[in-house]
């Protein structure tokens, strides 16, 4: 306390354990998720089947002398490709079904809740701007409770139908050559990493609900000056 009887701002609550604990597995798990995002390893072909098909992710495949048998012309598809690049024109829809475009809505809506969580923690972390943070924790801890748990449950559903439908005949040929490669991994680690996050926030949410009085009655103490309070 100063001699003014106000609270000094080095005297601020710093974050709770629940809250750094759930930062930390949002931000481990958001890694995990960019990387899966980005990478072209969800699927790939065993080495020793010699496979016109050697991998794919999210937004790139990846042929060697590939003939698409419906295609009218002889062409050879080679090389790695964005799946939304000239290339795959001719062969998009083949490429892109309708579950595929689902674990890619899935995925991408995962990722901004993730990373938009990871930004309002950050703020709750630095305790800036100090006033802000203090006066609307209890509604920020909510926001990144409810985008982690969100994100919890589109990864679920993302790696879930993934999983159960990389094999379809109707998609790539020859799906008994292929396997779940190591992105995908990432993006169940990742599915994994923010539901524990979201248990610590869940707590955190409820912990700093508990002290919102607190909390406005720290403001008041930092500005003791009556014409504050009346909002002038």
């Amino acid at each position: 306390m100063t001699r003014s009887g106000s609270v000094e701002k080095t005297d601020y609550p710093k974050a709770s354990g629940y809250l750094v604990n759930g930062a930390l597995l949002t931000y481990i798990a958001g890694l995990f998720l960019m990387i899966a995002f980005c990478s072209p390893y969800w699927v790939k072909s065993f080495d020793e089947t010699f496979s016109e098909f050697k991998n794919m992710g999210l937004w790139e495949y990846c042929f060697e002398n590939f003939r698409y048998p419906y295609y009218q012309f002889d062409h050879l598809f080679n090389g790695c490709h964005h799946v939304f690049s000239r290339e795959f024109y001719v062969i998009r829809e083949w490429l892109l079904p309708p579950w595929l475009m689902t674990v890619q809505a899935f995925v991408t809506m995962s990722f901004l809740l993730s990373f938009g969580s990871q930004v309002l923690m950050a703020l709750q972390l630095c305790r800036w701007p100090l006033e802000f943070v203090l006066r609307y924790e209890y509604i920020l801890s909510a926001i990144d409770f409810v985008c982690v748990a969100t994100t919890t449950v589109f990864m679920f559903l993302a790696v879930a139908v993934f999983g159960g439908s990389h094999v379809r005949r109707d998609w790539l040929m020859y799906p008994n050559f292929n396997y779940l490669c190591w992105s995908y991994g990432l993006a169940v680690i990742s599915f994994f990493f923010h539901g524990f996050a979201a248990i610590c926030l869940y707590y955190e949410a409820r912990q700093s609900y508990k002290f919102r009085r607190e909390a406005k009655s720290l403001i008041m103490q930092m500005h003791p000056n009556p014409q504050h309070r009346l909002g002038w």
